[in-house]
């Protein structure tokens, strides 16, 4: 074989094979802060005098030219007033605190419709907003019908998503295990909301954000659904949050959605907790 030949084999095999997938750094940004939130709010059984701070946080994950935000937080003045919030900062102010610009976030992956969740979706303008289809279809459709339910979504928030799908900056998931980016897959089953959905960030040491699939690491530790799922759904959530495990490989590296000890268990600066 010629020196040409061997050249044109080589780079033909470079380009066939596979592209690594990007070394994502996660960080965990908190937004706020509700006080003395009942425990038995978020786990099933829990004592119905016992509270505890939670924490408001969006999750932001960079790698391979992108900054994705899981979950978008909220600003509207209605749930500030109905869920008073200490420290206070808007979604898009809280991210610069991680050194990312509001107009370079670059994707958002909602894991549920839920006004804390979903709210903020407004103030990232260039972002792709990844949701699931069928969580999209029935909170643009049917939950707005005689006998569908809504509670916890913000129609603002349903028409700014439907806007944002008329401007081609909607993406919908299809599924359960759907590779959004390259390393970043998303799960379904835990029944949160209609469709609700939580990530798995590959890695040396892959990392599963439960976002409220899993409210706190109480839930893990004892092995109990969260307290806002039916009761046929509880069993589901309950077998979800030890997938969670299987796919993280460890109880460590499954972040619950509104646990201040993220930020205590990982290293942090300010509103950032650095967890990988």
């Amino acid at each position: 074989m010629n020196r040409a030949a061997l050249a044109f084999l080589v780079s033909s095999l470079l380009a066939a094979a596979p592209a690594d997938k990007p070394g994502y750094t996660i960080e965990a940004i908190r937004y706020g802060t509700i006080r003395a939130f009942p425990v038995s709010a978020l786990v099933i059984g829990a004592p119905k005098e016992e509270k505890t701070d939670i924490a408001m946080v969006v999750w932001l994950i960079r790698g391979g030219g992108h900054n994705v935000l899981f979950d978008s937080g909220f600003h509207r003045e209605s749930w500030l007033k109905q869920f008073p919030t200490e420290d206070y900062l808007r979604p898009d102010e809280a991210v610069k605190a991680a050194g990312v610009k509001p107009e370079d976030v670059t994707d958002i992956v909602i894991s549920h419709a839920h006004w804390d969740h979903m709210g903020g979706i407004d103030l990232f303008p260039k972002a792709l907003v990844w949701i699931q289809k069928q969580e999209f279809a029935y909170y643009t459709g049917d939950a707005w019908q005689q006998g569908g339910k809504h509670g916890g979504i913000d129609k603002e928030d349903v028409q700014v998503l439907v806007r944002l799908n008329t401007e081609g900056r909607l993406r919908l998931v299809d599924g359960d295990d759907v590779e959004i980016l390259p390393g970043i897959r998303a799960y379904t089953g835990a029944r949160h909301t209609f469709a609700s959905q939580y990530i798995r960030v590959d890695g040396e040491a892959s990392v599963v954000l439960a976002s409220d699939n899993c409210y706190l690491y109480r839930n893990l530790a004892e092995h109990k659904a969260g307290a806002t799922f039916s009761e046929a759904d509880q069993p589901a959530n309950i077998r979800n949050q030890e997938r969670m495990i299987q796919l993280a490989g460890s109880a460590d590296r499954v972040v619950p959605g509104h646990d201040p000890r993220q930020f205590e268990k990982f290293p942090a600066q300010g509103r950032v907790a650095k967890i990988r």
